[in-house]
Parts: structure tokens; C-alpha cells; sequence
């Protein structure tokens, strides 16, 4: 993950919007995004989700309703968000959240590939990982 440089926008406000399920971030450039609590969850950058390399990421599926219950501060540089599903392991990154709203069709429509992929929709319960949790980074 890239460290923060001067050049990175920081956000100016963010508002976690429970009905719409949207997360609005505000940036210090004058950007301002809506992104939903979904593709937060589906995108997040845990190595539960990304797996330990490219083409281990763990499809997320049947994200669809999933709510964000808690939204902590992590330093001045990210946002550590604790969604209704219990996955809380996600540090998003100013950078990646911008990344996130600049990206937003681009990332969806490779959700939507990747779930055609696995013969799965985004309403598909996603599989009961039985004692598959590969370690949490500390």
C-alpha cells in the first residue's frame, strides 16, 4: 500500500448514510463520492477478502443488504469500518477510498465478471468457512 504524499485528497467530511447504505466522502480536492456499504464489504481490502496475492481474493457474495454498524478513526490516514456481516478487518486508506469513488463502475462491473464467473449472483450466501480463517495480520 502505497504511503500518503502531500498530493493525496483527505477527506473533508464523511457521513455513513444507514437507509441508502451509502458511505459519503467528501475530499479535500473537491471530489465527493457515494459508495455503497456493498461494494466497501465485496472491495475490502482485508487479507480476508484479498487473500495474501493476486488471484487468491476471496469472492464475497450475498453482500447486498450488509450494513456498516461501526466506522472507527485509524490515525490521520484511514477508516477501519465494522460491518453487520462481523467482518471488521478492513484499513481503508484515504487513497483507497478515493480509489474506491474514482473506480466505482469500473470496480462493479469486474464484481459483476467475477461473479459470473463463480456461477454465483450478488444474493448468493456466501459459503460457511469452516475453520478456514488463515490468520489475521497484525
Amino acid at each position: 500500500m502505497a504511503g500518503l504524499t502531500k498530493d493525496t485528497p483527505t477527506p473533508t467530511a464523511l457521513t455513513v448514510h444507514q437507509q441508502s447504505r451509502v458511505l459519503e466522502i467528501a475530499f479535500s480536492d473537491g471530489a465527493t463520492f457515494r459508495l455503497p456499504f456493498e461494494l466497501l464489504r465485496v472491495y475490502s481490502p482485508s487479507a480476508e477478502v484479498q487473500g495474501h496475492g493476486p488471484g487468491q481474493e476471496v469472492l464475497q457474495t450475498g453482500k447486498r443488504e450488509v450494513e456498516i454498524v461501526g466506522l472507527e478513526p485509524v490515525g490521520n490516514y484511514a477508516v477501519q469500518p465494522t460491518f453487520s456481516d462481523g467482518h471488521s478487518s478492513g484499513l481503508f486508506a484515504w487513497d483507497y477510498l478515493y480509489h474506491l469513488g474514482d473506480q466505482q463502475e469500473a470496480l462493479w462491473a469486474e464484481y459483476q465478471r467475477r461473479l459470473e464467473a463463480a456461477g454465483a449472483t450478488r444474493d448468493t450466501p456466501m459459503p460457511a468457512a469452516a475453520g478456514s480463517s488463515c490468520g489475521h495480520h497484525h
